[in-house]
């Protein structure tokens, strides 16, 4: 197989993990899909945060079958995981530390690279080189405009390489129902910066990355401090709503995203201007998070006027009503679904990777699972279409049983604040002045 051919079994394949993908999070948002131009040579050049969780949400996402660079140490293990990763349209990267006696090989990769592009395909790989774990963007190497110059020389010019920054962004890096952001930036025309490489090539190249490096910066969240990093990404948290409506926008997951990149770059001027402000910020924001934890809530339930009473006997009847579709829902997808999480929760030690095993072993368990049960139960639903909307409703089914799950937890949440407010008042203004207190010293420095 060639790398820049269409391929139908990564096609069908796609068109799966598509599905799963959808079934794991809560939400996707894509934004800025007209930036990708259908008729050039593409490279999408995403950060990293999140192990293959990262490219899977720009490939389910573009009508391009992108071809990825990855590091070479994943290859050779043996020729079956070889076939594999061709088959998945991933090339080996060699770097120093992979021997010195290995980098010829990547005139191989470069080589494929080239008639990728060449063939108006598309090419994806890393700027950063490696992934951080964090809402964190890490210095870009020379790897993208590289190639992106080698392709454009082999070419004697004629090649019109866009590079489409992609900025990738989770609620939560490995939890199950999490949200997905991907934004896809403004091309960089390759061309525009022809005429410098032929002039200083290492300027050029500097130039690109430094141009990729700026266009990526908006497309994401980017919290700079080191030494306050957990603290403002905590304060995004709990305040990030209320920030959102101080500054008069309404609320949308998008809305609040992008509210959010505002509050972590004022955060971080505020840490840049004044660390003893900041300092006491933060004091205030871990005691009162400290607070949350011990309740097992959320910030945005604590308030005053919350009719606690009500809310929790709303809720309470829904979990009644759909018991019977949880029940369903759980007996199904337990097994498989503990099973994916209990081998990311405690094999995998890296956060950042844990998403990527539990995604790779629900692809294989899943359907394996369904399969058996249908088995067990088929003689006992007596109509062809039923048991066929039997097995089709499985993974719906189990989305909502966790979904149902979450309700459970959230009406256990707005109980404990009703007892508290009722027979604990003392105890809930306490909180309720934590909150207020730390909110107006926000509300103060940022908004």
């Amino acid at each position: 197989m060639s790398y820049e051919k269409w391929s139908a079994g990564y096609w069908l394949l796609r068109k799966y993990v598509w599905f799963v993908d959808r079934i794991i999070h809560r939400r996707i948002i894509v934004v800025g899909r007209e930036n990708i131009p259908g008729d050039k040579p593409v490279i999408f050049a995403p950060n990293h945060q999140n192990a293959l969780s990262d490219p899977i949400a720009v490939l389910t996402n573009v009508a391009h079958q992108p071809v990825w660079l990855a590091r070479a140490d994943i290859f050779g293990k043996s020729p079956v995981i070889d076939a594999i990763l061709k088959f998945l349209k991933i090339m080996p990267v060699y770097r120093s530390r992979d021997g010195l006696e290995n980098l010829e090989k990547n005139d191989l990769t470069f080589s494929s690279s080239i008639k990728v592009l060449e063939n108006n395909a598309a090419l994806a790989l890393f700027p950063e080189g490696a992934h951080s774990s964090k809402r964190q963007i890490l210095p870009h190497k020379k790897a993208v405009p590289r190639i992106a110059f080698m392709a454009g020389e082999k070419s004697e010019g004629r090649l019109d390489t866009h590079i489409i920054p992609t900025g990738i962004y989770y609620s939560s890096y490995w939890k199950f129902n999490r949200s997905l952001i991907v934004n896809f930036g403004e091309a960089i025309k390759v061309k525009e910066y022809y005429k410098q490489y032929a002039e200083e090539p290492q300027a050029a190249i500097r130039s690109l990355k430094d141009k990729l490096y700026d266009a990526t910066l908006p497309l994401i969240i980017n919290i700079r401090s080191q030494k306050h990093y957990d603290d403002f990404e905590n304060i995004t948290s709990v305040y990030g709503r209320h920030f959102l409506e101080q500054n008069k926008q309404d609320y949308s997951y998008l809305n609040l995203f992008k509210s959010n990149q505002l509050l972590a770059r004022k955060l971080d001027e505020l840490e840049d201007k004044d660390s003893d402000k900041t300092a006491s910020i933060v004091d205030k924001a871990r005691e009162y998070l400290s607070a949350l934890n011990k309740l097992k809530t959320k910030s945005r339930f604590v308030d005053a006027e919350q009719a606690y009473f009500w809310s929790f006997m709303l809720k309470s009847l829904l979990l009644i009503v759909s018991a019977p579709i949880f029940i369903f829902g759980f007996i199904f997808n337990a097994l498989p679904f503990f099973s994916a999480d209990w081998l990311a929760r405690t094999r995998i030690k890296d956060s950042s990777f844990r998403s990527s095993v539990a995604f790779v072993t629900s692809l294989i368990i899943f359907p394996l699972f369904y399969l058996l049960e249908f088995a067990v139960v088929a003689s006992l639903i007596p109509s062809p279409w039923l048991k066929l909307l039997f097995i089709i409703s499985l993974p719906f089914a189990g989305k909502f049983a966790f979904q149902w799950y979450i309700l459970l937890r959230k009406t256990a949440g707005t109980f404990r604040l009703f007892r508290l407010k009722y027979f604990k008042p003392e105890r809930f203004n306490q909180l309720l002045n934590q909150k207020e207190e730390l909110f107006n010293l926000l509300d103060k420095e940022l908004v």
